[in-house]
C-alpha cells in the first residue's frame, strides 16, 4: 500500500496520480508543476481552455488562493464542507499564487474523504480532475478509467467501485449564487437558500434563481 508520503513525492515530482475522492476517481497534479498539467490535459483529451479545479483540505487555505469567500460561499461551506461540493469563487489577482495567473475565478472543493484530506494536508492544494476523457462519463472502477485514458498516471490508487455521481457546483462569483452542476446535494443546497424546501426546477438553474 501506497503512503501519503509516496504520493506525495510523486506529485512534486511531477506526476500524475489516479486516486479515489468522495465522488468520483479523480487525477490529481501538483499546482507547481505544469509538465504534470500538461500529461493530465493529454491524457483526457480535456481542452486547455477548461481550466482545472482545486481541491483542499480546509477553508482557511482559501485566502492564500486569493480566493474571494462572500457570504453565501461561506454558508456553504460552513454547512457542506467537507463534501460533494464545488464552489466557483473570485480570485484576487494580488493576493493568488503565480500558478492560478490570469485565472479570474477558480473552482475549489474541500473533499470528505479521510485518506484524500491526509495527502492534501501534506501537499497543499492540488488539481484534481473527474479521471475520464473529456465529454464522457466517468467510469467506476480503475480498469475502465485506465481504458478510456491517453497515457496512464504515474500512480494508481485503487478504491474499488466508485460512485459516479460528480459534485454540486454552485457559482459564487455572481450577485447572486448559481447551482450549475445539479448532482448530489441539489435539495440540501436548494433548500439551504429557502425557508420551505423545494426542487430547483432547470429554470431557475438558467436563470440564476438558485
Amino acid at each position: 500500500m501506497l503512503t501519503t508520503e509516496e504520493i506525495r513525492d510523486c506529485l512534486r515530482g511531477g506526476g500524475v496520480v489516479l486516486l479515489p475522492t468522495d465522488t468520483v476517481y479523480g487525477l490529481a497534479v501538483h499546482p507547481e508543476r505544469d509538465d504534470a498539467a500538461d500529461r493530465l490535459f493529454a491524457m483526457k483529451r480535456r481542452p486547455r481552455t477548461r481550466n482545472l479545479p482545486i481541491m483542499v483540505a480546509a477553508d482557511d487555505e482559501l485566502p492564500a488562493l486569493g480566493a474571494i469567500v462572500t457570504e453565501p460561499a461561506a454558508r456553504l461551506l460552513a454547512a457542506f464542507s467537507p463534501g460533494p461540493l464545488t464552489l466557483a469563487l473570485g480570485l484576487r489577482p494580488a493576493a493568488a499564487p503565480h500558478w492560478l495567473a490570469g485565472r479570474v475565478e477558480i473552482g475549489v472543493r474541500i473533499p470528505a474523504e479521510e485518506n484524500l484530506l491526509t495527502l492534501l494536508a501534506a501537499t497543499g492544494p492540488l488539481l484534481v480532475t473527474s479521471a475520464n476523457a473529456h465529454a464522457k462519463a466517468t467510469r467506476e472502477s480503475v480498469a475502465d478509467i485506465l481504458s478510456e485514458l491517453d497515457g496512464e498516471p504515474n500512480l494508481v490508487i485503487d478504491g474499488g467501485i466508485r460512485d459516479v455521481t460528480p459534485s454540486t457546483l454552485v457559482n459564487c462569483n455572481l450577485p447572486s449564487p448559481v447551482i450549475e452542476r445539479p448532482d448530489g446535494l441539489l435539495i440540501r443546497v436548494s433548500t439551504h437558500f429557502y425557508q420551505e424546501p423545494r426542487e430547483i426546477e432547470a429554470a431557475d438553474v438558467r436563470t440564476g434563481r438558485a
